[in-house]
């Protein structure tokens, strides 16, 4: 739209974005003609749709329709992060341009900040916590999470806690699927009609069911002790090479002439030969003839 005016350009982005929730991804994946923006697609035109959806009245807006533009946006998020030109602090401003309740599953997202962190192997070590820090743990699904947990390109910190949420998941199936859930109580018997009985095979497969999810429990609690093994190797490895430095800076800082002194001083030189030039450096010469 160039040369266009921009009251109308506002209004036109204005009655877009009360419809976003129906547009696809190949109709917002427009080109940008902007000589200002660095990226191949618009992002800032995109930016501002959403900006605008959410603004809406939530008598306009529905809750289906925010679900939508989610998962929308997120792959978005993915197609675009792939452009080498787009800058962190504009991805990190898409992605949360939307409130945390409008994903369900955060899946979309992690997708796309791990095709973020292909495309940008220079990003440093706390932008890649920035990223991380977008996405909730307690919202991936167990493949997302098992991805999670085998990515080298993610910090340290953040697989640790896929991990412990991931056990945290397992450990609260476990007590929902454990015999005592499904105790009744004596007296419900006398008021409730009686239940069907398990067959053997039923009982089996439970049993089977509850065996692999304390294999999982045991797996990941032993992935766990060992990163922590090496986040703890690490920081002492740290802490080591400031305490060296520290030695080395107080060590330099004794003068030299103050070690020769003192080497003097313990032989016993310093406190025998005379500094003097007098009648007691004359005697002392004689007593020695």
């Amino acid at each position: 739209m160039v040369g266009v005016e921009l009251t109308y350009k506002e209004e036109l982005e204005k009655r877009v974005s009360w419809q976003l929730d129906q547009a696809t991804l190949k109709e917002i994946m427009i080109p940008s003609f902007n000589h200002t923006c660095s990226t191949l697609l618009d992002v800032e035109l995109v930016m501002r749709l959403v900006k605008r959806f959410v603004g809406l009245d939530e008598g306009v807006r529905s809750s289906a329709a925010l679900i939508k533009v989610a998962k929308l946006m997120d792959s978005y998020l993915a197609e675009v992060a792939m452009d080498s030109n787009l800058k962190l602090e504009e991805f990190i401003q898409l992605a949360g341009a939307l409130p945390a309740h409008a994903r369900a599953i955060d899946d979309g997202l992690y997708r796309a900040v791990d095709t973020y962190l292909k495309a940008h192997i220079k990003v440093t070590k706390q932008e890649r916590k920035l990223l991380c820090r977008l996405i909730d743990c307690r919202k991936l699904s167990p493949e997302a999470c098992l991805h999670a947990s085998q990515n080298e390109r993610l910090p340290v910190r953040a697989v640790v806690q896929v991990l412990f949420t991931e056990q945290n998941k397992i450990s609260r199936q476990l007590d929902w699927s454990g015999p005592m859930s499904m105790a009744r109580s004596p007296n419900s018997n006398r008021h409730d009609a009686p239940g069907r009985c398990q067959s053997k095979r039923e009982v089996s497969v439970q049993h089977m069911e509850i065996k692999r999810l304390k294999e999982d429990v045991v797996r990941l609690q032993n992935q766990i002790t060992t990163l922590q093994n090496q986040l703890e190797k690490v920081v002492e490895k740290k802490k080591g090479f400031f305490r060296w430095k520290k030695f080395i800076l107080i060590s330099g800082s004794t003068s030299v002439t103050d070690v020769g002194k003192r080497d003097f001083e313990e032989v016993g030189f310093g406190r025998h030969t005379p500094l003097t030039k007098g009648k007691n450096s004359h005697r002392w010469r004689k007593s020695l003839s």
